[in-house]
This record gives C-alpha cells, sequence and structure tokens, in this order.
C-alpha cells in the first residue's frame, strides 16, 4: 500500500495547500470532530450529576480526570475510538459506530471507582451528540481561523485607501472611460464591504445553536426515565454551558438553519474578494498595477518576462470552489427526510474542505496585495489621454448656470468622437458665461474631476 503523505492525498488541501489549511485541523479533522463528541459527552455525564433526580456522584477529581479526557486528547486515543469503531480494543469488538466507540472509550478512560457506564450517553441518540460536536468545531474555525483572516486582508485594504486616496485613476463603467475615481478609494469600497461581511459572520457564528432533545425532538427517553426533571429546561441550560444557543423544537436532527445562516455569511465575505480578485487582474492587465517580482520565480514556462496575477487568479478558483461548497452544504443541512436520515452525516464531514478552500483563498489574496504597486504615471497618462471624461462636469456646471440643452451641447461635441482639452476650451470661448464660470471650467483636467474620493478613501476606519 502506497505510503500516505502530502504528494499522495487525494485532495490538494492536505496536499500542495497543506501549508494554508493547517490552521483548521484542530477544527476540521476527523481527530478533532472525535476530541469534540467526548468534551459533548464527558460535559452531558458532568450535568446529569449535578440532577437531584439522579444517583450519580461525580466528585471534584473524577470530574478533573473525565475532562481530561477532551482537554489531553491526542493521536494516541483518536487511534484508540478508531480501533474500537473498525476493529476492536480490549474487551471491546468493533462498533461500527462512531457515536458508540465514544462512548465506549469514555468508559475505558473513566476514573477507578467511578460507576457510571450506564451514564455515559444516557437518554441520548448519536445526533444529540453530533450536532453539538460540529458546531463547537465550526464556530471557532470561523470565529478563530477565518476572520482573523479576513480581518488580515481588510487591514491592508485600509492602508491601501489610505495610503492612495489621493492617486487619480480613471473609473470604467460597463468597461468604458467614466468618471475619474482614485485608488485609495476604491480600495475603501472594498475595505467598507468587507468589514460588514466580516460582522455578518461574527453575528452568524454567535447564534449557531444546538439540540438535546432525543431520537425525535420528544425527550422521551428522558421523561420516562425522570418524568419529574423539567427536561427541556436542563437541555437549554446544557446546550448555553456549552457556548451555543438553545433549540427547541426540532426533529432527531437540527435543523441547521443556523450553519445555513452562517455559510451564507462566509459566501458573501468571499464574493466581496472574488469582485476584488477581478478587478485587481483587470487593474495589472491594465498597468494600472505593477508586480513586484519574487526572487527565483518563473511566471511562464515559455515567456521569461511575464509576471503573472497568480495569486488572485489562485484567489479566485479557491474561493469559488468554496463557495460551490458552501451552497450545496447550505442546501443540503437543512432538509432531513421525516425524522431524520443519515445522508447528512457524510455532508457534514465535509464543512472543513469548504472552510480550507476559503483560508486558502484568502492566503492567496494577501499574497496578491502584498504584491501590487500602484503604477501613478500610467494611470495619469490615461486619464490625460482621456479628456472626454471632464464632459460630466461641463454639463452639470451649465445646467447650474441655466445654459440650455447644456447635457445636448456636450454630448453632440463628445459622444463617439476624439476630443481634446483644447476642444473642450476652445467650446468654453464660445459659451455665454461669466469669466469666473469660464475659468472654473478651463481648471478642469481629468486628473482633477475626482470629487471627493481622497476623503473618503480617508473615512474607512480600522476598526
Amino acid at each position: 500500500m502506497t505510503e500516505r503523505g502530502p504528494l499522495t492525498a487525494v485532495s490538494p488541501l492536505d496536499g500542495r495547500y497543506a501549508r494554508y489549511t493547517e490552521p483548521l485541523v484542530p477544527y476540521a479533522s476527523e481527530r478533532a470532530l472525535m476530541r469534540a463528541r467526548v468534551e459533548v459527552e464527558v460535559e452531558y455525564l458532568l450535568a446529569l450529576a449535578d440532577l437531584d433526580a439522579t444517583p450519580l456522584a461525580i466528585d471534584a477529581d473524577q470530574r478533573d480526570e473525565l475532562r481530561a479526557l477532551y482537554a489531553e486528547f491526542d493521536d494516541a486515543d483518536a487511534d484508540v475510538v478508531k480501533q474500537l469503531e473498525t476493529s476492536g480494543y480490549g474487551e471491546y469488538t468493533a462498533t461500527n459506530h462512531d457515536v458508540k466507540a465514544i462512548e465506549y472509550f469514555i468508559r475505558l478512560g473513566a476514573p477507578d471507582g467511578l460507576d457510571a457506564d450506564n451514564w455515559i450517553h444516557f437518554g441520548l441518540t448519536s445526533e444529540d451528540v453530533n450536532n453539538l460536536a460540529h458546531r463547537l468545531l465550526v464556530k471557532p474555525a470561523a470565529e478563530e481561523v477565518l476572520v482573523p483572516e479576513l480581518r488580515e486582508i481588510r487591514d491592508t485594504l485600509v492602508e491601501m485607501a489610505h495610503d492612495y486616496g489621493d492617486v487619480p485613476m480613471l473609473a470604467r463603467t460597463h468597461g468604458q472611460p467614466a468618471t475619474p475615481t482614485t485608488f485609495g478609494k476604491e480600495m475603501a469600497v472594498y475595505a467598507s464591504r468587507l468589514g460588514q461581511a466580516i460582522a455578518r459572520i461574527d453575528r452568524a457564528a454567535d447564534d449557531l445553536s444546538g439540540k438535546l432533545a432525543g431520537a425525535s425532538g420528544t425527550y422521551a427517553a428522558h421523561h420516562a426515565a425522570y418524568p419529574e426533571v423539567d427536561w427541556p429546561a436542563f437541555a437549554e441550560s446544557f446546550v448555553a454551558s456549552l457556548g451555543l444557543e438553545h433549540e427547541p423544537l426540532t426533529t432527531q436532527v437540527n435543523p441547521c438553519d443556523d450553519l445555513e445562516v452562517l455559510f451564507d455569511a462566509v459566501r458573501g465575505a468571499n464574493n466581496v474578494l472574488l469582485d476584488m480578485d477581478l478587478d485587481m487582474w483587470l487593474y495589472v492587465s491594465d498597468r494600472y498595477l505593477g508586480q513586484e517580482t519574487v526572487e527565483g520565480e518563473t511566471g511562464s514556462s515559455t515567456m521569461p518576462h511575464k509576471v503573472n496575477p497568480i495569486d488572485f487568479e489562485n484567489s479566485e478558483g479557491n474561493l469559488s470552489k468554496a463557495n460551490s461548497d458552501l451552497v450545496f452544504l447550505g442546501d443540503y443541512v437543512t432538509n432531513s427526510r421525516l425524522q431524520r436520515d443519515l445522508s447528512d452525516s457524510t455532508i457534514k464531514r465535509n464543512m472543513g474542505a469548504a472552510f480550507a478552500h476559503c483560508l486558502v483563498g484568502y492566503g492567496k489574496c494577501q499574497n496578491g496585495l502584498a504584491k501590487v504597486v500602484p503604477n501613478e504615471q500610467v494611470m495619469r497618462d490615461d486619464l490625460d489621454s482621456t479628456p472626454e471624461i471632464i464632459g460630466e462636469a461641463v454639463q452639470t456646471i451649465l445646467r447650474r448656470e441655466g445654459v440650455d440643452d447644456a447635457y445636448e451641447q456636450v454630448k453632440k461635441a463628445t459622444r463617439g468622437q476624439s476630443v481634446t482639452i483644447e476642444d473642450f476650451r476652445e467650446m468654453f470661448a464660445d459659451l455665454d458665461v461669466s469669466e469666473d464660470v469660464r475659468a472654473e471650467l478651463d481648471a478642469l483636467t481629468p486628473a482633477g474631476y475626482t470629487g471627493i474620493a481622497a476623503a473618503l478613501a480617508d473615512s474607512v476606519d480600522e476598526a
């Protein structure tokens, strides 16, 4: 059998891009899911012991030992869990069930003298454990891995907005020359959009919810054993102790509407970056942006001169793949036949892969931004060669002065024609306006016609 490693990985996420996806291992790996399940089962066992109705008693030292089962969970522990599931371990034969294997793992690791075997996984269905475990992983994956990367990109965009807020640049609407802007102002737009997208991710992560209501969402097993206990209140308290909102009305499965909201929020941030990746690619193509070369790097296998915008292209590809996965995940996990079917179980194992493509895309985007430098002279030359763009300012000032058919006059003189700044000044000389207005018109230049773009660029903050 071929030894598995980065060069034999069936996915680039664990192969070529492993160095980028490493931060997600604590939240997206099989070992991470095992550890989270142990945490849920142990904390649930302790919560049962705190109920007056149960005879279960667990002292402080025993609690510490039980919590160490997940706090110190390592590769050796994961191997034991896997053996319990697939081949058997110690006194236990193979369970062929991943959650049952967790139950047996806790039995094996329980403190000496603690008779708690009957209370581990008491009254639960696997989905009670799994829905909580998945959210214990997805929440920090979003908050501690994805969001910090997005904030770093936003910080870079804010810095670029401030640094280049007064660098004039020809705008293009419908791909055609349009009212000038500044490079910094355009970066400020992306910084603002990304900041709002990050806030949506934060809210969605804060609102992740969990259920603990048994095989059909009715607390039937719990109620049969202890009808005097307010099990919904118990479940709400327990789920909250894990840092999650409580979902009170469910079937066997958590409806997962909360996950769909999170996936959509992440997709929204990705869409901002995809839009920016495309623009940056075009700015490089138009030579508005130069790219710093990397010593020893090859741009093209046949054209030695090339410095390709590969980081923005790679970001675009990975974020597009991520978004495709996120849409699929959001659509799929919110559906379950009747009270439960298992098809979502394998699908949820791919949540980490979607986040991993996000992480690769964010890293590549950061690399791309670090390499580009505005080519101010090219931008100014482009503006100077497109004087017709001051036509908007001209017709607006003439309207202000009450000149009849101002728009139509400028349109006739400029639309579909090659004009120069001198042509405009000849037009201004023939206008029936005051000398102050004529001077105002003569002072118009493409590079100077950027409105308050510089102030707008400066207005985006670092918060």
